[in-house]
Parts: structure tokens; sequence; C-alpha cells
């Protein structure tokens, strides 16, 4: 295959899943593509479209070289071309995570905030320094490092804690830091080779322990690890940044690209787990652009694209809910079985529950709590998981004692309420009302936890209390339960049983413990709890762009899947559980993997066929099919009574139009706004015609560039940049 058929695979618009204009560059010089197939044979494929050769723009100037602004022929500046970097960066890891700590560490040395941090007095003295001193085309790894940077300075430790504040400042210049770095190879590496080189830096694995002393790596963690070709240990930048809640980085334009092109698919890659129940590491894809149309029509892969995997899991969350439904309304009718009672309805509840328990366990386990945690609906699919455990082993026990006892059914009922919420919640995942909602849960479960921990010497005291007093019949009436009963309704404000009792326990003591219980409980702690709730509350409001596109990045990495278990749907993923994890260990890895996928494809056939023909239709249609699509719906936008606002910004004005408007306005008058050199630069006076005395303009460059609506914008660059 030819280079210029090579290249033309990788440019042409519409050989990929999305309209989005980054991808549809035609005119980018900056990549060369070749198709790389090895280890790739026919059944298994992802058709990735690897890039060999990058051309960084401006040269290729290193960490620590000249300014992107310095115009001169630098050393180095001679070569016009330098590879994609490898996952194995040009300095180490481990190096390069200890140099960023120690610049941080010797730039901050005081409580600073991200405003303050942002301000153009710092920035020009501390933050561009830096990135200009960091910042490397050639080591992808330089954005890992800023964020693993960023979790160790947010880490709680007791013998810091002087320096908790100071440490939290230095976190928040890693997160700043990397965003300029993330921005300059955005800007630096556009169209489709910059998309790979910034899924490379995000969703490629990099070992902390890369060149790392012998003793360093003698004290990692001794889990059991699993075999992964090499890919052992490894951590993502994006995986980084949400347990660190990097909601600034993850919102930015170059970070939200990256996360938009893998929950389409645009973007694959095999990712890497904790732990996989069912593993299967015969064959590792790297970060590669997938290509539908050299992709089988079974093409198993596709089950791990987030954007259908949210589907799959809808679906599959309705079937247990249905199946829910039908087992509590039929509670009772059924038929008895050698003396047990059974209900069809129940039998297939308790089948398909079980696998997507199995489900919900495999996600926990293959990213840790700390990373499925910050899923919206996460306590409420452990609250389920609790109940339905509570409910199988009370069913186990009266279907061994009694077919006619039915306890284990109330004991389900109590699960309608966070089924019907946490369908809500997976429907409306960017509502921010839920945002809010996870996050005050989150607050008013630990302030709980406190409170009954603390309240619960008051129900000890009053129990000791009433044994001292000598009163047999005080004694035998009144238990915990009872004085737990009546500070619960004190706390509640719903009835005074408790103080007018008070004083059966001891005529001063009694009282002083239940009224000092009221003014704690119904004053102190509900005022608490009413200020964190309301803090919480006002946060995630007054950033709420940047909280959406967080859930929306957790979303999209945890949809990401890396164990086999989940191509097997409920109840399919019990059998494979029961089948295929045996088997495992009588075959090799090449035999089991064959397995694996050929079973895989045969339980999800309808599936897989069907988008494997939906994208193909997307791909082979074109701009035509999407034009059709319009035509069917131009006729409903007449009905709105604004929509000539939307008709006269649908195409450019004519060539006469545009004329006219050019010699109205010159454009290279305009100055260009970037916060960047705003923020580093003063303010220049300028004349309306853009000569005269004073400091002259920075020259502007006109680039039409063309967008996926079949309009072109007009975009202004600074030369300068």
């Amino acid at each position: 295959m030819g280079l210029g058929t090579e290249r033309r695979l990788l440019d042409n618009n519409d050989g990929g899943l999305s309209d989005d204009p980054y991808l549809s560059d035609s005119d980018d010089p900056e990549a060369s593509a070749i198709l790389f197939d090895a280890d790739h044979d026919q059944d298994d494929t992802v058709a990735p479209l690897m890039l060999r050769r990058l051309v960084p723009r401006g040269g290729g100037h290193g960490g620590g070289g000249p300014s992107r602004d310095d115009g001169g022929d630098g050393a180095g500046h001679g070569q016009n071309a330098s590879f994609l970097p490898r996952p194995d960066p040009a300095m180490p890891v481990y190096i390069t995570i200890h140099r960023i700590r120690r610049l941080v560490i010797a730039a901050v040395n005081d409580n600073y905030t991200l405003e303050e941090l942002r301000a153009p007095r710092l920035d020009r003295l501390v933050v561009r320094p830096l990135v200009e001193r960091l910042y490397n085309p050639n080591d992808p790894a330089i954005v890992y490092s800023l964020l693993a940077n960023r979790v160790q300075f947010l880490r709680p430790r007791a013998h810091e804690l002087l320096q908790q504040t100071v440490n939290e400042s230095r976190a928040t210049l890693c997160e700043l830091l990397a965003i300029r770095i993330l921005r300059r190879f955005h800007e630096d590496h556009t169209g489709r080779s910059g998309l790979l080189l910034l899924a490379h830096i995000l969703v490629s694995g990099f070992d902390p322990c890369d060149a790392a002393p012998e003793a360093i790596r003698a004290r990692r963690p001794q889990w059991a690890v699993q075999e992964r070709g090499g890919h052992e240990r490894k951590l993502t930048g994006l995986e980084l940044a949400i347990i660190s809640e990097s909601k600034l980085f993850i919102g930015s334009p170059a970070c939200q690209r990256v996360v938009d092109a893998v929950y389409r698919g645009i973007v694959v890659y095999t990712p890497l787990s904790f732990v996989d129940i069912l593993p299967d590491h015969y064959k590792h894809h790297p970060v590669s652009l997938y290509e539908p149309r050299r992709a089988a029509i079974l093409n198993h892969h596709r089950l791990i694209v987030p954007r259908i995997r949210n589907g799959i899991e809808l679906l599959h969350f309705i079937v247990l809910l249905v199946l829910y439904m039908l087992t509590v309304t039929h509670y009772g009718f059924g038929k008895h079985l050698a003396g047990l009672h059974v209900n069809t309805y129940e039998t297939l509840f308790n089948v398909f529950a079980a696998g997507w328990v199995l489900e919900q366990f495999a996600a926990i386990v293959e990213h840790g709590w700390e990373v499925h945690a910050q899923n919206l609906w996460s306590f409420l699919d452990i609250t389920f998981v609790f109940i339905y455990g509570a409910y199988g082993l009370v069913r186990t026990v009266e279907l061994l004692i009694s077919s006619d006892a039915f306890y284990a059914m109330p004991v389900l009922c109590t699960a309608a309420p966070v089924l019907l919420t946490r369908i809500a919640f997976t429907l409306m995942p960017d509502n921010i009302v839920f945002i809010a909602l996870h996050a005050m849960m989150r607050d008013f479960t630990r302030l709980t936890f406190i409170a009954i921990w603390c309240f619960a010497g008051f129900v000890m005291g009053l129990l000791l209390l009433a044994r001292t007093t000598g009163d047999e019949k005080l004694e035998g009436s009144v238990t915990w339960a009872t004085i737990t009963k009546w500070l619960l309704w004190i706390w509640f404000g719903l009835d005074g049983t408790g103080i007018e009792r008070a004083s059966d326990f001891h005529i001063i003591l009694g009282p002083t413990l239940i009224i000092t219980f009221a003014f704690l409980g119904n004053t102190l702690f509900l005022t608490i709890l009413v200020a964190i709730l309301t803090n919480t509350f006002s946060k995630i409001i007054s950033n709420e762009a940047a909280e959406i596109q967080f859930r929306r990045a957790v979303l999209t990495f945890q949809g990401v899947k890396s164990d086999a278990i989940f191509s097997y749907p409920p109840p399919f993923n019990l059998l494979a559980l029961l089948i295929m994890l045996p088997l495992k260990w009588f075959v090799g890895p090449v035999v089991f993997h064959h397995v694996n996928v050929a079973v895989i494809r045969a339980v999800n056939a309808p599936l897989l066929l069907l988008i494997g023909l939906w994208e193909r239709r997307r791909v082979w249609g074109g701009r035509r099919g999407r034009n059709s699509r319009w035509r069917k719906w131009k006729y409903f936008a007449g009905l709105n009574p604004h929509g000539d606002i939307q008709n006269i910004f649908s195409a450019e004005p004519p060539p006469e139009v545009m004329d006219a408007l050019e010699k109205m306005d010159v454009l290279s008058d305009i100055v260009v706004i970037d916060r960047e050199l705003a923020s580093a630069r003063s303010p220049r006076p300028s004349s309306a015609s853009g000569s005269g005395s004073g400091t002259p303009l920075p020259s502007i460059s006109v680039r039409r560039r063309k967008m996926s609506d079949s309009s072109s914008l007009r975009r202004f660059e600074g030369a300068d940049r």
C-alpha cells in the first residue's frame, strides 16, 4: 500500500464514525499513516490506524529548550520530523515524577488559590516558566507525571498536617501545568494525528516505577498481579485525573476531545484494570483509531465502547426492573414442587439478578472502589446488592425450614425505592440535580455516621442510669430499643415521650441528658448538616459545566471494560464464570482466547450484527445520508417562530457579500484575545486602521477551515504563537 493511499485512509472524512471537525482536516501536514496489522488477524481485529511519523509545528524543541515564541533557528530545529512517542518515553517516568515534584516544591512555599495562580503576576513568574521547562513534544508521560504528583500532594499525611494547605496549592499548580502542557500538545498536533497523540497521553498506561531503584520496586504492594504481556501495574493519566478529581483538567478542550472520541468509539484501546474475574489478555490492542470498514462484521470489541456499553447496561437494568416488578406483584402465586413453593417470575428474577450483581462486583474490582464511587448511581447499586443479599439469605433459610413462610418478600420490597431512583439516575446522568444529590448523599452519610456514633453514648448513659434506680419495673420496661425510639422521635421533633419519662431515670440527671441530646440533635447537628449540604450544593451549581464533564469522563472511563466477563450479558456471565474460568486452567492462552471470542460472538450475535451494520451505514452513507435526514425534519423547523435566526447561519453569505465585508473590516487589524497571552502581556495601544505610532500589533493569519455542517468558519491565529 502506497503512502498516498494510507494518507487518504486517514484523512477521509467519511471513514470515521464522527462529525468532529478535528477529524476532517484533509490538509493536515503532520501525519502520515500506515495500517498496523501486526498481531491482528482477520477474525479478531479492531482495524487500528497507527501513526508512525509526526511533524511538530515550530520545530522539535524539547523541555528546557527555546520558547515557542522564539522564531530563531535554535539547535535541533533542523529536524523536520520526529517519531510518535513510544509507550516508554525518552525520560523514565520515575525520574520525570521526581523532577516535577522537586520543581513544584521549590516553586510553591505558601498557600495559593487557583485564582491567584492564574493571576498575571504568578502566571508570568511561576506557571509559564515551568510550562516552558517541562514541555517536551517527545515525552507523552509528562501529563501523567504531573497528575501523579497531584494525587500525592492531595493525600493526607499525619506528619505533614502543617503543610497540608501548601500541598493543596502544589496540587492545584500540578493540575494547572497539566492543562497548559496538554493544551500545547493539542495546539501543536492537529487533525487525526493530534487526536491519536492526545489519546496516547491520556489513556495509555505508564509504570510509575519505570527505571526506579530496586529498593523502590521491592516495596511495591504484592497483590496477585495478572499477566498482561508487560502491561502490569500500569495506570493511565485519565484515571489519575478521576481519582484526584481534577475537574478543571478533565473539562479542558484537549481532554474533552479525547473523552468524546473514546465515548463514541473513534479511539479504541485495550484498557488496564486492577483485577479481572475472567481475564483474556492474549492480545493487547494499542491506542488506535477505529476503521469500521476493515473490522469484522461481528466485532466483539464494540461491546466495550462506552456509548454502546451504556445502552447495554441500561437494557440490562430495565430487564432487572421488569422482573422485579413481576416478582413482587405475583407474590404468593406459584407451584409446589417437592414441597417447595416455587414462583416462575421469582426464579427468573433471582437468576438474572445474580448475574447483574456479578457484573457490578466485576465493575468494582476492575478499577477499585475509589474510581467506582465516582459513578452517580454507585451508592444505589451497593444498596440494592445488600438488600438482594439479605433477601437471598432469608429466602434460603425459609425454603429449608418451611415452604409456607414468606419472610423474604418484605425484605425484597424495600428495594423498590432504590431501583426506581436508579432508573432516573441512569436516564439523566448529566442532570445537575442528580450530580448534586450524589455529592450531598456522600456528605450526609459521613455526617450521619459520626452523629450515630456520638449519640450512641446517650443511649448507653440512659440505659445504665435506669439500672441504678433500683426500680425493677422500670428496668423491665425500658430497653435500649425503647430509649433509641424516644431519642429518634426527639431528634426528628415527632414526639416528646422521652422528655416526659426523663425523670423516671433520675430526678436531675435524666432530664439533663435528654435536654442535652435535644439541643445537640435538633439545633447543633441539624444546623451543621444544613450548612454542609448547602455549601456542597452551591459549589456544584457554581461549577456546573465542569461537574457534568467530569461525570461524563467517569462514565466513559468505566465504560471501556477489560474483563471478558462484561461481554457476557446476565445471566450468561454466570455460565461463563462456571465454565470458561475453569477452562482457562486446562488450555493455553491462544486456545482460550479463540474459544472465548467464539462464544462471545455467538451469545451476542444479533447485537453485534446490528452494531456492525449501523456503523457501516453511517460510514458508507456519508454526507448524503445526513442531508436526507435533515430534509425529513426541515418541515418541522418551520413550526419554530425563531427558525429564521438559525436559517441565516446555516450557510455562508455569497461571495459578493464576503467581498464587501472584507472591504469594510480588515481582519488583520483585529487583536486575538487569548487567556495565556493576555495574562503574560500588558495591553498594547492600537489604532482603528492598524497603523500609526505605538507598538505594532501581532500579525494575524486567517485560515478557512471546513466544518462538518458544510459551512466554514474564519479562524484567527497569532503568528507569534
